[in-house]
C-alpha cells in the first residue's frame, strides 16, 4: 500500500482543493488574530471591543473554532484590530 504525503493537514481532510485553501486561509487568519490579541496584552473582553465582537467569540476565535469563522468574519475583525489583510496567489505544485 502507497502512503499518500499532503503539505498540509487540510489538504488531508477536506474532500476538495477549495475547501482546504479556504480552511488554510481561515487558520492563517484566526493564528494572526490571536497573536495579536496575546501580543498587545488585551482581555478577552478588550479584544471584543476591539474588534466589535462579543466576549465568547474572542473566546471561540482564540481557542481555535474554525468552524465557527467565515473568511469575511475574521477579515473584517482583522480590518477592526488595524491590521493588514494580503493575499498572494501562487500557481499549485
Amino acid at each position: 500500500m502507497k502512503k499518500q504525503r499532503f503539505t498540509s493537514v487540510w489538504d488531508a481532510i477536506e474532500d476538495s482543493a477549495g475547501e482546504a485553501e479556504s480552511m488554510k486561509l481561515r487558520s492563517s487568519l484566526m493564528i494572526a488574530l490571536a497573536r495579536h490579541i496575546e501580543a498587545s496584552g488585551l482581555t478577552q473582553a478588550k479584544a471584543a471591543a476591539l474588534l466589535g465582537v462579543t466576549q465568547p467569540r474572542v473566546s471561540d476565535l482564540v481557542r481555535g473554532k474554525i468552524h465557527l469563522f467565515s473568511i469575511e468574519a475574521l477579515v473584517d475583525m482583522a480590518a477592526a484590530a488595524g491590521l493588514q489583510v494580503r493575499l498572494r496567489l501562487a500557481k499549485a505544485a
